[in-house]
């Protein structure tokens, strides 16, 4: 199995080599359902223990005139971005142009194809700007409309991490995220605080939100009763990422930071004692 990349860090694709021995940084020809597409080699091919049945074979090195190719096709759609833009802006219609595949050969029709990627707020009527679009560029032009978190896949961005978001370098599928796991990890409960580029809420929420659950799950909860090697308290808080809590002690002082394996339930600890 190989890994393959599109765009500069951009989300991987796995492929079988098919009998290639492509070092990181070549060119490589990736199957699609109308011709073979120039990609870049990111992790060169090895054997995995796991089931990978179904993926796509590698068609081989790129030559010169694939990568030829390549510049001009994205040349190509770079034009027709520019072009769709300027007459959503002519038919004033309320959508925004988000990304645009261009396929210049492989389809039963023989037309090249343009389609058109974009994002809305509202139901938008774009059969006119279909008819303008393709009398313009000579093609068959085929519209998309995105979701907020698809747009951001496609478009890419920096979260508030500094680093390029998940959804457009190595996430597959949007997991749900909800508000209840950003309490669980006691981050604020406000929405700019803890939403992505696409306004929905992060997806790096649910990363360690496993960790919180199983944190509790085998902790008492705050306010019970528990015992420390320093005495007897009330349990205060938590401190899942340092595996800590935060115990009032009956005898008083600063409430006292315990590692969670030494704090066990009073209740429990009575029980237990024959």
């Amino acid at each position: 199995m190989m890994a393959v990349t599109f765009t500069k860090s951009g989300r991987l694709y796995y492929l079988d080599s098919g009998g290639h021995t492509p070092r990181v940084g070549d060119t490589v020809l990736f199957p699609t359902s109308t011709s073979p597409e120039v990609c870049q080699v990111v992790w060169g091919p090895e054997w995995v223990d796991d089931e990978i049945g179904g993926l796509p074979v590698c068609v081989g090195p790129a030559s010169d005139a694939d990568v030829r190719r390549d510049v001009e096709n994205k040349k190509r759609r770079a034009e027709i971005q520019v072009a769709a833009q300027r007459l959503i802006r002519e038919l004033k219609l309320p959508m925004k142009v988000s990304a645009v595949d261009w396929s210049d050969t492989g389809h039963e029709s023989g037309r090249s194809t343009a389609t058109v990627y974009f994002r809305a707020s509202t139901r938008v009527d774009f059969r006119q700007l279909v008819r303008d679009l393709s009398h313009s560029l000579d093609c068959k032009v085929v519209l998309t409309q995105l979701s907020a978190r698809d747009d951001a896949r496609v478009q890419g961005g920096v979260g508030s991490c500094g680093r390029d978001t998940c959804c457009s370098t190595f996430l597959v599928d949007f997991d749900a995220v909800s508000v209840r796991m950003a309490r669980d990890q006691d981050l604020p409960a406000n929405p700019m605080k803890i939403s992505g580029a696409c306004g929905r809420l992060m997806c790096c929420l649910k990363y360690e939100h496993p960790i919180y659950d199983k944190f509790r799950s085998t902790t008492p909860a705050v306010g019970a009763r528990v015992e420390t090697p320093e005495g007897d308290g009330r349990m205060l808080a938590y401190d899942v990422p340092r595996d800590q809590v935060v115990v009032k002690l009956d005898a008083g002082g600063k409430p006292k930071v315990c590692d969670r394996a030494s704090v066990c339930s009073a209740r429990a600890a009575y029980d237990s004692r024959p």
